[in-house]
């Protein structure tokens, strides 16, 4: 399964670039291919300083070794062998009428003494951070999730859906990080689901990322901004900053397991703004979007 599911995301990796360099137009990426000392590397694939893309990356690694003693500790074993592969990717845009996404798609193997698998599981999701809402964009992202989730089982969405509204939320601010998407983790085999269902689940949410994203990022890349508006863009990408930093798993995982500090921090954004007790206007369409993010909604009816 790592092998199969290794070629995946390196496929995917070429599909999702090739798409993103053709809508810039300007930019391409800059890839660098890297090796973890303890085990394994990495393809990091970064664009900067386009027409359309501020800053983004799609980055691939496979990385395997001993369990690192902070580790260790997380997933209750006193010594282990890992293996783990994914594709992570982050997109910060020019124009702040353009939401910034972000996706993943991961998988793990946890070894005994002898080398023998006791412990095997899929992760990722997708979800967006809009600076100015359009609810047609939330939509359109959440039908493209759903869509997916449906033609694997009635109940993903509904369930995965709530799981990122739960996962993607700053509690020092008390906010979400944006209008939401997936979110799964340890999708293990079953006698219900198989590792191979969760394969074909995985790689239909994969499959499924340029449907959900291309058509909002075609509608808004083009629409004019006010510096105004910009600031604020840079005021939320603060917020994005505190997350990933402070909560998310991925980021820990990697600082943890000594990964490669340019791929881990390829998500922070370039340029970003912390302004002492910022709050938008009463009324305003930055306030708007504070009051979806204070109770995540549901996106799509019934």
């Amino acid at each position: 399964m790592k092998e199969k599911f290794y070629a995946y995301i390196q496929s995917l990796q070429d599909t999702i670039c090739n798409k993103l360099e053709m809508i810039d137009g300007l930019a391409s990426f800059q890839e660098d291919l890297w090796e973890r000392p303890e085990g394994g590397g990495g393809r990091t694939r970064v664009i900067q300083n386009g027409r359309v893309f501020e800053k983004g990356g799609v980055n691939i690694s496979a990385v395997h070794g001993a369990l690192p003693d902070s580790m260790k500790a997380y997933f209750k074993v006193e010594q282990a062998d890992f293996f783990a592969c994914g594709l992570s990717l982050v997109l910060h845009p020019l124009n702040p009428m353009v939401p910034t996404v972000h996706a993943n798609w991961r998988y793990f193997e946890l070894y005994g003494k002898d080398g023998v698998i006791v412990d095997q599981w899929f992760g990722g999701g997708q979800d967006l951070t809009p600076y100015y809402l359009f609810e047609e964009d939330a939509r359109h992202f959440h039908e493209v999730c759903k869509k997916a989730c449906d033609q694997h089982h009635p109940e993903f969405y509904i369930r995965y859906k709530q799981k990122c509204d739960t996962y993607f939320w700053n509690t020092h601010r008390e906010e979400a990080r944006g209008v939401g998407g997936l979110f799964f983790d340890y999708c293990k085999p079953a006698e219900d689901f198989s590792l191979e269902q969760w394969y074909n689940f995985v790689t239909e949410v994969g499959d499924s990322f340029l449907p959900s994203y291309i058509p909002i990022l075609k509608r808004r890349k083009e629409l004019p901004f006010t510096p105004a508006q910009r600031e604020w863009q840079e005021i939320r990408r603060g917020r994005y900053v505190e997350f990933n930093l402070v909560h998310d798993k991925g980021t820990l995982f990697g600082l943890k397991t000594n990964g490669r500090i340019e791929s881990i921090l390829m998500s922070l954004p370039p340029k970003v703004q912390w302004k002492y007790d910022h709050q938008p206007e009463k009324g305003s369409e930055e306030s708007k979007l504070m009051e979806v993010l204070k109770s995540p909604r549901n996106w799509i009816a019934n």
